[in-house]
Order: structure tokens, then C-alpha cells, then sequence
């Protein structure tokens, strides 16, 4: 390594706010250190986390920082002691300590993955963290067998429709739930079997009456507050809420007796206990990229904004247009 900074731009946030918080601006990005890449970055996704994060209702990116979990790149230098990757050679990471909005950035090996020839980046990037965390949702939070009855919320967004059609892939009736005509098309295309208009419908009574007065097996949910209660009283005996993010905002206190009735159960997972250790990262990954190379899964894209519109690009996902959204490093 020759010690050298390298000048590159990046998205900084100073404060919490809204999308005009972020700010492109130039930065300086060291030599990768033993253990460590440094990758010049193609396209970054923009996620309901970052949104979080922007907003200030996640604490977790330490200020100013760089937000962005996620992106892919080709490498360019190799810190000390890597011998699992090329310089040139593309990857793709999920990171925990953010830093994803920066044309250039330096990242722990572990974290990256190769990504194969085939899928160009702007799909790897939109769907890589969206697809392992619809992978884990239903091989390993509720695993999802022939004859499951599913409920997706929001089954037209971003990850809803990859829970949807990977419980499709692997047998089950599928219920979707979308917010306007556009949405509810996109989780048809996903493979619902039913879509539910949840703005102008009782979600649960639609769902009980597909379902004979059964109800569903698990319901996936992303959307929080406008959809819990929908979604707990959709579960059948046994029934399992899986509340895996708030796009509406946090669920109220709720009394765990209430579950009682059905004899069901709530759980809050994030993906990243489901990506540890490294060999399963690498297998999930693997797993998805095959899927996506196939063509099994629905990858087509919202749009794709410049880094410096990175603004832009949060007020089109806050405004739930259809995603998802990349920054073009």
C-alpha cells in the first residue's frame, strides 16, 4: 500500500431531516488497511433503512456519516492479508457501519461477495439486500412449504414482492395486499393469487373469507402501524406475524396476551443474524444470484438517480412510488 488518500465525493449527513439533509460533498478515502478493500463504486440502493436513518428514527449511523448499506463495485486495492478477491474483480456487500453513498469506499473483505457475470450492477444493487432478507423471511423466520397460505403486505413494494414470489416458488397460496392499482399489478405479476386493496378493503375479512374463515398460515409485514392490527387478526390457529419494518411508523404498545386467543406468535427479525457466519452469507448470496440469473424472481427497476440526487431519490420512495430505487456512483 502506498499510504495515499484518494479524492473522491460522497453523501454526508450532519443532521436528521428531510431528503435535503443529504449533501453531496467531497471526501478523502484512505489506502484499505489489512483485511480491507477498496472498491470504486458503480451504483448504491436506496432502502426504507436509509430513509430511517435520514429521518433521525434510527439512531445508528454515527453523525455525519455516510448513509447507504448497500452497493456494488469493482475492486481496486487489496488491503494486507486478502487473498479472496482480484483487483477489477465486482462485488457486492451489505454493510452495518453505512457508507454506501460514496463513489469510492473502503470496506471489510468479509463483507463483500463476488457477484456473477450476468446480472449487471444496477439490479444487483437494487435487489441484493431486498432479496436475502425475502430469502431469510421465508426459508428461516417462517419457513414457507407446499400448501402454506401466506399473507405479503405491501406485496407491490420492494421486498414484498420478492417475499411473495419466493412463497410462490416454493408452493403456497399467496395473498397480497397493495395500496393503488399500479401496486396491486406488480404483485400479480409477483404471483399472488389474490391482491387485497388494503386502502379501500378490511384486509382481515377479505383474507377470512378467501380462506373459508381459516386465515393465513404467516403474515409478512412490512408497512407497521396502518397494517398490524389487519395483519394479527388475519392469522389463523397458530399464526405467526412476522413484522419486519414500519414504512406507516412503529406499531402502539401491544399486549402480548392478545395473542393468546389464536395460540400465535410476533416476532421483529433484521436480516443480519440470518447472513452469520460468512459461509452462510456467501450461500444465501450465491442462492439469490442464481434466482435472479434464472429469471425467477421480478427485478425490474423504479429508477436510477445520480449520486447527487440522492435527495430526489428518498422523496420517490417516501412518496411510495414503485421502486426500487439506485444511485449511480
Amino acid at each position: 500500500m502506498t499510504g495515499l488518500a484518494h479524492a473522491s465525493e460522497a453523501i454526508v449527513l450532519h443532521q436528521p431531516g428531510g431528503p435535503d439533509a443529504l449533501v453531496l460533498e467531497a471526501i478523502s478515502v484512505p489506502d484499505p488497511g489489512p483485511g480491507q478493500l477498496l472498491i470504486r463504486q458503480s451504483a448504491a440502493s436506496v432502502n426504507f433503512h436509509d430513509v430511517y436513518v435520514r429521518s433521525g428514527a434510527y439512531r445508528t449511523l454515527p453523525l455525519p456519516g455516510i448513509p447507504g448499506l448497500e452497493g456494488v463495485g469493482r475492486i481496486v486495492a487489496l488491503g494486507e492479508g486478502v487473498t479472496d478477491f482480484a483487483v477489477g474483480q465486482r462485488v457486492a456487500y451489505i454493510a452495518r457501519n453505512y457508507g454506501g453513498y460514496a463513489r469510492l469506499r473502503v470496506l471489510d473483505a468479509v463483507l463483500a461477495v463476488p457477484v456473477p457475470d450476468g446480472i449487471d450492477d444496477a439490479p444487483a444493487t437494487a435487489w441484493f439486500l431486498k432479496g436475502l432478507t425475502a430469502q431469510a423471511l421465508v426459508d428461516d423466520v417462517e419457513p414457507v412449504r407446499s400448501g402454506s397460505v401466506v399473507l405479503a403486505q405491501a406485496a407491490g413494494g420492494g421486498v414484498g414482492q420478492l417475499v411473495a414470489r419466493m412463497a410462490k416458488l416454493r408452493g403456497a397460496i399467496v395473498i397480497g395486499t397493495a395500496g393503488s392499482p399500479e401496486k396491486a399489478a406488480i404483485a400479480r405479476a409477483a404471483g399472488c393469487d389474490h391482491v387485497i386493496a388494503y386502502r379501500s378493503e378490511d384486509v382481515a375479512a377479505a383474507v377470512m373469507e378467501l380462506t373459508a374463515g381459516r386465515g393465513v398460515d404467516v403474515a409478512f409485514d412490512a408497512v407497521g402501524a396502518d397494517s398490524f392490527e389487519g395483519s394479527l387478526a388475519a392469522l389463523a390457529l397458530k399464526g405467526h406475524l412476522v413484522h419486519y419494518g414500519q414504512a406507516s411508523g412503529p406499531i402502539p404498545p401491544f399486549d402480548l396476551s392478545r395473542l393468546g386467543a389464536k395460540s400465535g406468535k410476533v416476532s421483529r427479525p433484521f436480516l443480519w443474524p440470518y447472513i452469520q457466519p460468512r459461509e452462510k452469507l456467501l450461500s444465501a448470496s450465491a442462492s439469490l444470484f442464481a434466482a435472479m440469473a434464472a429469471g425467477d424472481l421480478p427485478l425490474t427497476m423504479g429508477g436510477q438517480f445520480p449520486l447527487a440526487e440522492a435527495a430526489a431519490a428518498h422523496a420517490a420512495l417516501e412518496a411510495r412510488a414503485a421502486g426500487p430505487f439506485v444511485l449511480d456512483c
